[in-house]
């Protein structure tokens, strides 16, 4: 796992000493991604500069190090990932008369596009990857994100120059750079909690898509294009589906989810697995311990707060796997103690705030180890999030009523307080009451004259249409997937369509983002199997009854943990991996998060309304409303303000 910048200067009217300075100057940016080697190459005639930083892991020796030249001269690259069948690839025939230094995944990529070109190597890698190939005989250059996103790249063209690397901050550090809002990506940003891809939060900056090849030739054309999408799994999907018994699927998913997790334990470091105790983190836990013939580490975290505490869930699937287990308590002082390097750990603004936890959890699993697998993706696969089942079972009922009736259903639901639901909801046993009632309540009320999509779209969006409207300073939201009217047609069935958008939204641009950052900032490589490309293409060739059986998602994947784990131990209600932000916020973060909304500062950056801010600050320290996901967006825009602007 590394980090990867770069430059190329088409006027090539710098020197290469100044090539060599900027681009290092790019890569001092970025050394936690790498913190045991740096280098860099650069070709003064071409104007291209490729500079690397080393987290090293497979191959620690200088045969593994970046930028690296193919054995024929023709080709440089920089690398940031990791290829899970490289041994195969290197043993395939084509590659024969080729010269190997050492045995790095990074040689065997840049040796098989020597070979067999770009295209067919990105095809056959399975992995995780973020790479810049120069082509010295083309003068090309070809930069190429993964299948789903897992590993970050962006880039800019100012004028001639091209840009590219790992994290934006590198690229804010070029001289070519200018620094403007893209006041379309804050309107976005608020709603979304991220900023959409392929945008960044400044105008003229790109996020690589996942599965996308971008190449620049000498002539100044940019060409893109598509090596792997989702349109065709799911295409692939419908028309090959899985064809075989219930037991055959799990049988089928399981040996797959036990090749993916065996290839990720292949490192010359230690390593080790986060575990919730959730469905996703203890299935890939209990591969890894039924794989090794000793004890594998795992990590958890925890809260003093009941509603958000999973460490005794992840404390039990350990004990029954009988893995090396670690955890931590969050107590709010040692999130104060992390907000403030939130802006320049994600360099734009971000605000998931498991963002803290999942900071915390990699900073105490890198005490102990360089490499952590993570459960993430199961839900976005496997149907697995509360919403898509409240969106499907409240949208039929709603649809299914009178107008008239969801006025006045509206109307009974804001006649209450959300605080005062949520108390109300305590006459529920704890183990059957639905988490944050009064929020989803009141979302329920804004779309109870709209359909299915809308409530989903709700259930999204920390600030609607109409609160966005009043909030945003100026510029407009940028039309995602969330709005495409067309979808419907593309992805008839209601409930793949909502794991459809968040595969291509909020999969790479929070989840991924949110786990690579936090990683990363404390040199962690997290390995995610359940994305293994095979693992996702197979998931979408199976039936929807096998990932929502009954009225419980996620079937097959709790089938297939209890090969491994009994359901007893897993089987409760989903958690998610929250903070209690809301409480903070009133409470140990009060003075923070004053000083963030002040109306001076509000003033100071812009980038918000000041009295919708104020107003829905004032209404969640009186308790009437709990309006903390908006507000962490506006403190997490005004933090990454502060920072950088």
């Amino acid at each position: 796992m590394c980090g990867i910048v770069g430059l190329w200067d088409a006027k090539q009217g710098v020197s290469e000493q100044d090539l060599k300075s900027f681009v290092d100057q790019m890569s001092d940016q970025i050394v936690a991604r790498g913190p045991d080697a740096g280098g860099a190459w650069v070709d003064g005639e071409q104007g291209v500069a490729l500079g690397h930083r080393r987290l090293s892991i497979i191959d620690l020796t200088e045969a593994g190090s970046q930028p690296m030249t193919s054995s024929c001269g023709r080709y440089v690259i920089v690398y940031n990932g990791e290829i899970y069948n490289s041994k195969e690839l290197r043993e395939d025939i084509s590659f024969h008369k080729r010269s190997y230094r050492g045995y790095s995944d990074t040689e065997t990529i840049v040796e098989s596009c020597a070979t067999i070109g770009v295209r067919k190597t990105v095809e056959k890698l399975i992995g995780m990857f973020a790479f810049a190939l120069w082509d010295k005989q083309e003068k090309s250059l070809c930069l190429v994100r993964d299948r789903l996103g897992i590993k970050p790249l962006y880039w800019a063209d100012y004028n001639g120059t091209l840009l590219f690397a790992s994290e934006l901050k590198s690229i804010v550090k070029h001289p070519s750079f200018v620094k403007e809002v893209n006041y379309d990506a804050v309107a976005s940003y608020l709603r979304h909690s991220y900023v959409p891809a392929p945008y960044s939060i400044y105008q003229n900056v790109y996020k690589m898509l996942p599965g996308e090849v971008l190449t620049r030739r000498v002539d100044g054309v940019i060409t893109k294009e598509k090596f792997w999408s989702m349109q065709d799994v799911y295409r692939q999907g419908k028309d090959s589906p899985f064809q075989g018994s219930a037991k055959e699927a799990v049988d089928a998913l399981d040996s797959l989810l036990r090749d993916s997790v065996k290839r990720r334990m292949v490192a010359d470091v230690p390593l080790g697995a986060f575990l919730s105790g959730g469905i996703d983190s203890s299935l890939v836990a209990g591969a890894m311990q039924a794989q090794s013939s000793q004890k594998i580490k795992t990590f958890s975290i925890g809260f003093s707060e009941s509603d958000f505490n999973e460490a005794p869930h992840a404390r039990a699937v350990a004990e029954h796997l009988g893995t090396d287990h670690t955890e931590l308590y969050v107590m709010p002082e040692m999130a104060q103690e992390v907000i403030p390097q939130l802006p320049v750990m994600f360099d734009e603004p971000f605000a998931d705030s498991s963002q803290i936890p999942t900071y915390l959890v990699s900073a105490m699993t890198r005490k102990h180890v360089t490499v952590a697998l993570s459960g993430d993706g199961g839900d976005e696969l496997f149907c697995g999030y509360s919403r898509y089942l409240m969106a499907g079972h409240m949208g039929e009922k709603i649809s299914a009523l009178p107008p008239f009736l969801r006025k006045v259903g509206a109307g009974v639901i804001k006649s209450v307080p959300p605080q005062a639901w949520n108390q109300m909801a305590k006459v529920v046993p704890e183990g059957r009451r639905p988490k944050h009632i009064g929020s989803k309540l009141y979302k329920l009320a804004a779309v109870l004259d709209g359909r299915k999509d809308d409530l989903f779209r709700s259930f999204l969006s920390h600030w609607d249409a109409d609160e966005l409207a009043d909030l945003i300073v100026k510029g407009r939201e940028i039309e995602t997937l969330l709005q495409d009217e067309t979808l419907n047609q593309q992805v008839p069935n209601f409930y793949e369509r909502m794991q459809y958008i968040d595969t291509l939204m909020y999969l790479p641009d929070d989840i991924l983002t949110k786990v690579d950052r936090a990683s990363m900032a404390v040199s962690l490589e997290a390995r995610v199997p359940l994305l293994d490309h095979r693992v996702v293409e197979f998931a979408w060739s199976l039936p929807h009854e096998m990932k929502v059986h009954q009225g419980k998602a996620k079937w097959i994947l709790k089938q297939t943990l209890q090969r491994y784990v009994p359901a007893e131990i897993t089987e409760r209600p989903k958690m998610g991996f929250g903070v209690p932000v809301g409480e903070w916020i009133k409470g140990p973060l009060r003075e923070w998060a004053e000083a963030l909304l002040s109306e001076q500062k509000l003033l100071q950056h812009n980038l918000v309304q000041v009295e919708a801010v104020r107003q829905r600050w004032h209404e969640h320290q009186l308790g009437t409303h709990n309006w903390q996901a908006g507000l962490w967006n506006v403190l997490m825009l005004q933090s990454w303000a502060d920072e950088w602007l």
